[in-house]
């Protein structure tokens, strides 16, 4: 899927920063997390925003709530506009605890999602178990999604951590490894006021390299995704984005908005060295 070209604005005006706008895309990505979005709402957010999403989560458990309609309605829908649509990770937590994962794999794959987010977050998901989860998923047709992080108040990712669980994932078969900032984003790689730790960052992306372009930063809140463009640069992969801030975070993206619009300018994007 290709952004339509503004019918009365320059391309560049539109997308100064040069930004990838062709779907699907493999960095510059757009997690969006959905806390339980009515259908007319939804249809008009995938006509006017489906081009800047490129994963859309149904949050925590609330797969478990819809009306069975409803929720292959939103499944078909989102799987036209290109997106990957998935449960959120703590669903799979709790369902994990009373069912198989293998189970699990299945069941969401036949409802329809095309794509599954394994964390451990709230239980204790060893290794050994965590392998397997990857690997059924990935048997089961989804695209794999993982988590690295804790709920808990007060968490912080601690680099060794980060970096083994990434490679670990990985090579398990995972596509991408999302980093824990909760809806609020005040865990992870935020401090409990939700400030970025930018020298971490650029650690955590110089010590991972290639797989760097694998990591999904939950940042649910603005200045926190200012943090991480100025940080990494407009390509950044972003997670847990409100449904109302899909375009807002694109301007960002862009250089559209004056949070970023200097930096975009200067030419510096690109993350530092």
């Amino acid at each position: 899927m290709v952004d339509c070209e503004h019918p009365f604005l320059p391309p560049s005006w539109a997308n100064p920063s040069g930004r990838m706008r062709e779907k699907p895309r493999q960095k510059g990505l757009t997690m969006v997390i959905d806390k339980g979005l009515g259908l007319t709402a939804y249809f008009d957010l995938l006509d006017l925003a489906s081009p800047y999403m490129d994963i859309y989560k149904l949050g925590f458990g609330t797969t478990a709530l819809y009306p069975p309609k409803v929720l292959r309605q939103k499944l078909d829908a989102a799987k036209a506009h290109g997106l990957h649509i998935m449960p959120g990770g703590t669903f799979f937590e709790v369902a994990i605890r009373h069912s198989t994962i293998k189970e699990y794999m299945q069941q969401i794959r036949s409802l329809g999602f095309s794509a599954v987010e394994i964390s451990d977050g709230t239980f204790p998901l060893p290794f050994e178990k965590r392998k397997e989860a990857i690997a059924l998923g990935v048997d089961a047709g989804l695209v794999v999604y993982t988590e690295v992080g804790k709920k808990a108040a007060g968490y912080r990712a601690q680099r060794q951590e980060l970096l083994e669980t990434l490679d670990f994932d990985l090579t398990a078969g995972a596509s991408y490894v999302i980093v824990e900032a909760r809806e609020s984003g005040t865990v992870g790689v935020f401090d409990g006021n939700g400030k970025v730790d930018h020298t971490f960052l650029r650690d955590i992306v110089w010590a991972a390299q290639a797989n760097a372009e694998r990591l999904i930063w939950e940042a649910p809140q603005k200045d926190q995704q200012v943090g991480l463009i100025q940080a990494l640069g407009s390509d950044v992969n972003l997670g847990n984005i409100a449904c109302t801030d899909v375009l807002s975070v694109e301007t960002l993206r862009r250089g559209l908005r004056g949070d970023t619009a200097l930096i975009m300018e200067e030419g510096r994007s690109a993350p530092c060295e």
